[in-house]
């Protein structure tokens, strides 16, 4: 009898060990297996599920005006802490820790893919949109960054604040508009911008939007300038929509806020722009010519951005959070990792070919 109770013990050990790793380890198989079949991710999942699932989150996360994403990490992080106090305290069991650690672990990573993470395997945009792919040479990314720096010394103005309720609005009507050229699902849910609980740690990091996916939020760092909330803004609504590579979600945000009627969103959309341009340029012996074709107004707005930033930063904090969204991004499939930002130079030029509306 005594035997018998101890196996049975043994069993529900074993299982209770094995679904948290089995959980994890089936999640993995179905990442990889779609990884390798972005057609079956864009049908099932992206165009298919993920709407669905969109609507339904962000309409419980959008009647609240604070960040349930942050607060969730914070009860997470709290939680964790406390598990190492009466672990070191020996109130509690190493093993039994571990073991809650585990399934905590389990649940998250099988619930991260499944809410949004799965997007990370759609085609790329040039494939959901059926671009051609013609060789871009250097006389053609000169064109293109006489065009920008034409366009963004053009659209120069200021931005104030308050007029931020008006530039949702109106980012919201340029996706509205540019859904369909984006291959997006509109309104796939409603996109409420949350201001970051911890805007002075993530600006110190460097972080100005992020997307929180477990409850489909849309985050913006207080400490963004108003030149920049435009594009960050439609940026990170570019992720709400499943848009998961950082290059795309510019180049979402750069059509979104140039097409627009609005003279803030197109300023935005050129000036935040124009930087990844100057940036790619650097390696051209005249840069310098191109630089001097900036209008003067625009130099004194690029300049009080980078010293806005610069005394926001802390050096330490921005290389760890540096090496952790390059990690991230290349576990799922991002190879370019951090570098995939500047990719949307290629995706720009691919869009002005393919447009023709240079």
């Amino acid at each position: 009898m005594v035997k018998f109770r101890k196996q049975v013990f043994n069993r529900s050990k074993f299982l209770e060990i094995g679904w948290p790793i089995s959980l994890i380890l089936f999640v993995y198989l179905i990442v990889n297996i779609l990884a390798l079949h972005n057609n079956i991710t864009e049908r099932f999942y992206s165009t298919g599920i993920y709407p669905y699932i969109a609507k339904t989150v962000s309409a419980f996360s959008n009647l609240l005006p604070f960040s349930l994403w942050d607060i969730f990490w914070i009860v997470i992080l709290a939680a964790i802490l406390a598990g190492l106090i009466l672990v070191i305290s020996r109130k509690v069991k190493p093993g039994k820790y571990g073991l809650h650690l585990l399934k905590t672990t389990a649940i998250l990573y099988s619930f991260f893919y499944l809410v949004w993470g799965f997007n990370y395997f759609r085609p790329k945009i040039e494939m959901r949109l059926a671009w051609k792919h013609p060789k871009t040479d250097e006389k053609e990314f000169r064109s293109v960054l006489d065009s920008i720096i034409v366009h963004t010394n053009l659209s120069q103005m200021s931005i104030s604040p308050d007029e931020y309720p008006e530039i949702d609005k109106l980012v919201e009507a340029s996706y509205r508009k540019n859904s369909a050229r984006l291959g997006l699902e509109y309104p796939n849910g409603t996109r409420r911008p949350k201001t970051m609980i911890f805007s002075s740690f993530f600006a110190k990091s460097g972080v100005s939007g992020y997307f929180g996916p477990f409850f489909n939020e849309v985050h913006l760092n207080y400490y963004l300038l108003p030149m920049e909330y435009p594009f960050v803004l439609a940026h990170e609504k570019a992720h709400q929509f499943g848009v998961t590579n950082e290059a795309e979600a510019n180049l979402c945000a750069y059509i979104v806020c140039t097409t627009s009627d609005n003279a803030r969103l197109q300023y935005s959309g050129y000036v935040n722009l124009l930087l990844y341009f100057i940036s790619d340029a650097a390696q051209l012996k005249d840069v310098s010519d191109y630089i001097h074709k900036i209008d003067k107004k625009v130099i004194l707005d690029l300049r009080f951005q980078r010293s806005h930033w610069k005394g926001l930063r802390n050096q330490t904090l921005e290389s760890a959070q540096t090496a952790a969204n390059n990690a991230y991004l290349k576990t799922n499939h991002i190879e370019a990792g951090v570098k995939n930002y500047n990719q949307v130079v290629s995706l720009v030029m691919s869009w002005y070919k393919n447009n023709n509306n240079r």
